[in-house]
C-alpha cells in the first residue's frame, strides 16, 4: 500500500493547470495583452532551456529574444572563479554565498537590460520580448510577466546521469555525474535558490517541465494557495529510490518497485531539499521542489523557534537504507559540529540514528570501537587497506546483533555502519552530504570506480572513547516510558544527549494524542498496515498513511491524533516521531 506518488489536493482552481504548450502559450499571450510586454522565463538550472525557448518562440512569435546563457562568463573563467568553493575533493566543496549574478559578465548583463528598455520605448504596443534562462529576472525587472520554470532535484540528477545537461555556465555535459552533482549541490542550486527566494512573491506563473513531453503551468495564485494548503496539514513528499553497491531488495517488495535496477539501496522518503511535492488539481499533478514550501512558509512549517535558529532549512531527515540481500554500508563517521563549521561552512552536523524497520536473522550494526584498541594501529590498517583491499573491521569495531524495532543512536564522531540483511529507517539531522567513509569493504561503486575515501577527515573526527561499554549503555535501545492512555503508550527512544533531535515511539490500538508543540514533526508508520491522522478541531481533512510511509506535520497544525485505520483497525500499530528539542 506504499504510495509512491502522494499529492496534496488543491480545490477551487478550475482551469488549472494549463496542459501542453499550446494552452500554456495562449495563457501567456492573454496575460501579456496589456501592460506585461516583457515575458520573463526564469529557469532553474537543469531545465531544458533551449526546448522551452523554441516552443515559446514558435507559438508566441516574440519580436525580441534574449537568452541568458549568452551573457555568462566563459566556462574557463567560471571554473577559476569558483575553484576555491568547489575544491579539488571529489565529494566535498564549501558552503558559500554565491549568487546568480556571479555567473554573468556584468557588462553583457547591463547591455541586455538596456536593450530591453530601448525595445520597450521603441516597439509597437502589441509586441512581446522574451527573456529566458537562469537569471532572466535579473534582466527584466519592470513591466514583466514572470514565469518561473522550476525543476525537481531528482529529475536534475537523472538528466545529469544521462549526459543531457552540464552545470550552470559550464561546458561539462560529459563529466562524471558525481562531479556534476557536487557542483550543482555546492554552487548552482545554492545560487539559484537564493534568486528564487528573492523573486518568489513576484511569480505570475509556475512552469513544470519535469516531463518534457507533458508541460504544465499554474498561476502564481494557485501555486501560493497550494503551498499554504501544504503548510496547514499533514503531507508527504514524493519519495525516490536509487541503487547502490550495498543495496538490497526489501523495498522492491514492500514499496512495489520495478525490477529495473540491480538493487534499491536508498529511498529518500523525507529530505525536502532533495524531494519534490505534487500539487493535485483534479486529475492533474504539478511537481515542484519540496524546498519551495520551506522557502515560502518557514514559520508555519518549521515553527518560529526553529526558523529563528536555523533559517529556512528543514532540519530533520528520514531515509531508508536497504541491505536485505545486499552488503554492508561503508564504515563511516560524521564530522563534529566544530569541524564541519570550520572546514565546510555548516552550522550543524549529521547526528543520526538507525531504526530497524526489519531485519533478517543475521542482521547487525557496526557501532563504536572495541575496548583498548590502538588508534594509530587502526588508522595505519585503514590506510593500508586502500591499497591492499583488506581491513579487519571486527578487530576494531563493535558488531551488534540487530532485530526489528531496535534503535541505534549515532551522534557525530561515532564510527558506524549498517550490516547486510537490515532495513534501516535512518533518522537524522540534515547536514547534506558530509559523511566520511573510512572503509568500503574493498568494493567499487556501480560505475566500477572505487568510491572516495576520506580517511584524513575521518581521523580528525573519530571519538576514540566511544567504546563497547559506553555504546551499550548510551546508544542502543535507550527506551524510556513516558506516558500512556486508553489504547496507546509513548516512549522515548533517544536520541543521545549530544544530538538536537528527539525521537518518540507510540504504540497504539486506539486514538493517540499528539501535538507539534510549535515545531515541525516528522513521523513514520513503523508497525501496522494503515493509520489515519486527524485534527480534533477538523482543521484539516483526515490523512491516511501506510506502513513505512514518512509524513510531515507542520508546526502550525498543533494538536492532532493518529489511530489505526482500514485493515489495521483493532491491531497494534506504531509510529516513530522526530522533532527538534527546544533546549538543544
Amino acid at each position: 500500500m506504499y504510495d509512491k506518488h502522494p499529492f496534496i489536493p488543491i480545490a477551487g482552481f478550475s482551469g488549472e493547470p494549463r496542459l501542453g504548450w499550446p494552452a500554456i502559450a495562449q495563457a501567456l499571450r492573454d496575460a501579456s495583452a496589456n501592460e506585461h510586454r516583457v515575458l520573463c522565463v526564469e529557469c532553474y538550472p537543469g531545465v531544458f532551456v533551449d526546448a522551452v525557448r523554441n516552443q515559446l518562440t514558435a507559438l508566441l512569435g516574440p519580436a525580441l529574444v534574449v537568452s541568458t546563457q549568452d551573457l555568462m562568463l566563459p566556462p574557463q573563467e567560471l571554473d577559476g572563479r569558483f575553484a576555491p568553493l568547489l575544491t579539488d575533493d571529489p565529494v566535498f566543496g564549501v558552503m558559500n554565498k554565491a549568487e546568480i549574478e556571479d555567473f554573468f559578465d556584468r557588462e553583457k548583463l547591463q547591455r541586455a537590460r538596456q536593450q530591453i528598455v530601448q525595445w520597450e520605448s521603441a516597439s509597437p504596443a502589441s509586441g512581446i520580448a522574451l527573456v529566458i534562462g537562469t537569471g532572466a529576472s535579473l534582466i527584466a525587472s519592470e513591466h514583466r510577466l514572470l514565469v518561473y520554470a522550476d525543476m525537481a532535484r531528482w529529475e536534475i540528477q537523472q538528466r545529469q546521469r544521462r549526459g543531457e545537461i552540464g552545470n550552470l555556465g559550464a561546458d561539462n555535459p560529459n563529466e562524471l555525474p558525481s562531479l556534476k552533482y557536487k557542483r550543482g549541490f555546492f554552487l548552482d542550486w545554492r545560487a539559484a535558490d537564493r534568486l528564487k527566494q528573492r523573486v518568489w512573491n513576484e511569480i505570475d506563473f509556475l512552469l513544470d517541465t519535469n516531463a518534457p513531453a507533458d508541460p504544465k503551468m499554474i498561476s502564481g495564485v494557485a501555486l501560493h494557495a497550494g503551498l499554504r494548503a501544504a503548510a496547514s496539514r499533514p503531507f508527504r513528499v514524493v519519495p525516490f529510490f536509487d541503487p547502490g553497491p550495498w543495496g538490497g531488495h526489501w523495498m522492491e517488495e514492500v514499496c512495489d518497485l520495478p525490477r529495473d535496477a540491480p538493487n534499491h539501496a536508498w529511498c529518500f522518503d523525507c529530505v525536502p531539499e532533495e524531494n519534490s511535492l505534487l500539487l493535485g488539481f483534479g486529475d492533474a499533478r504539478v511537481e515542484i521542489p519540496a524546498i519551495d514550501l520551506v522557502f515560502a512558509h518557514p514559520r508555519e512549517l518549521l515553527g518560529e523557534s526553529i526558523y529563528a535558529r536555523l533559517g529556512a532549512e528543514f532540519p530533520i531527515r528520514f531515509d531508508f537504507l536497504d541491505t536485505v540481500g545486499g552488503g554492508n554500508l561503508s564504515l563511516q563517521v560524521h564530522p563534529l559540529t566544530s569541524y564541519v563549521r570550520e572546514h565546510f561552512g555548516l552550522t550543524y552536523t549529521q547526528d543520526e540514528s538507525y531504526y530497524l524497520l526489519d531485519a533478517k536473522q543475521d542482521a547487525c550494526v557496526y557501532l563504536g570501537l572495541k575496548e583498548h584498541i590502538d588508534p594509530q594501529a587502526m588508522l595505519r590498517d585503514l590506510e593500508a587497506a586502500q591499497t591492499t583491499g583488506a581491513f579487519d573491521a571486527g578487530r576494531y569495531v563493535n558488531k551488534w546483533p540487530a532485530k526489528k524495532h531496535d534503535h541505534f543512536l549515532i551522534p557525530a564522531g561515532t564510527i558506524h555502519c549498517s550490516g547486510r540483511d537490515s532495513m534501516v529507517l535512518e533518522i537524522s539531522a540534515t547536514p547534506y552530504i558530509f559523511t566520511f567513509k573510512l572503509w568500503d569493504w574493498g568494493r567499487t561503486g556501480l560505475d566500477g570506480r572505487p568510491r572516495p575515501i576520506h580517511l584524513r577527515h575521518g581521523a580528525q573526527n573519530i571519538q576514540w572513547g566511544r567504546t563497547a561499554e559506553w555504546v551499550r549503555r548510551s546508544l542502543i535501545n535507550r527506551v524510556e516510558p513516558l506516558a500512556a492512555g486508553d489504547g496507546w503508550r509513548e516512549e522515548r527512544t533517544g536520541l543521545h544527549e549530544l544530538e538536537f533531535i528527539e525521537t518518540r515511539r507510540h504504540w497504539f490500538t486506539g486514538t493517540t494524542p499528539h501535538n507539534t508543540g510549535a515545531g515541525v514533526n516528522v513521523l513514520n508508520l513503523v508497525e501496522g498496515v494503515e493509520a489515519v491522522v486527524e485534527s480534533p478541531s477538523s482543521a484539516f481533512e483526515p490523512f491516511a498513511v501506510h506502513y513505512a510511509e514518512t509524513f510531515i506535520v507542520p508546526a502550525q497544525v498543533g494538536p492532532y491524533t493518529i489511530r489505526p485505520h482500514g485493515q489495521a483497525e483493532g491491531s497494534l500499530c506504531a509510529t516513530m516521531k522526530a522533532f527538534v528539542r527546544e533546549d538543544a
